[in-house]
């Protein structure tokens, strides 16, 4: 067993987003990733086929539903997307990391 902290070893300054899994596994896989600023591609929509649980640990990040509904998240907001609802990063924190738990399962 190794002890690890999530909020260990967080980059200083990014160009673009880091997704690192935390755990994988036939059935689930949880990942963090850190946003400083970053956003989304105005074309394209992120259309999974997992469901994904979300949750911001620290800064805030705001979603874009192809629905064209808004969700802003801050730290403790979580969220359920089911799979294949296709969605987008509209902003993420810029003043500091944002920093999310994503969550995916069947």
């Amino acid at each position: 067993m190794t002890k690890n902290n999530i909020f260990s070893h967080l980059p200083t300054s990014i160009d673009k987003e880091v997704f690192a899994d935390i755990l994988t596994s036939e059935n689930v896989r949880i990942e963090r990733i850190v946003s400083y600023g970053q956003r989304s591609p105005e074309s394209g929509w992120y259309d999974q086929d997992e469901n994904e649980w979300v949750i911001v640990l620290g800064g805030s990040g705001t979603l874009l539903f192809e629905d064209e509904n808004e969700i802003e998240l801050n730290a403790g907001d979580y969220l359920l997307i089911p799979a294949h609802q296709r969605h987008k990063v509209l902003r993420t924190d810029s003043e500091q990391p944002t920093i999310w738990l994503a969550v995916f399962f069947s």
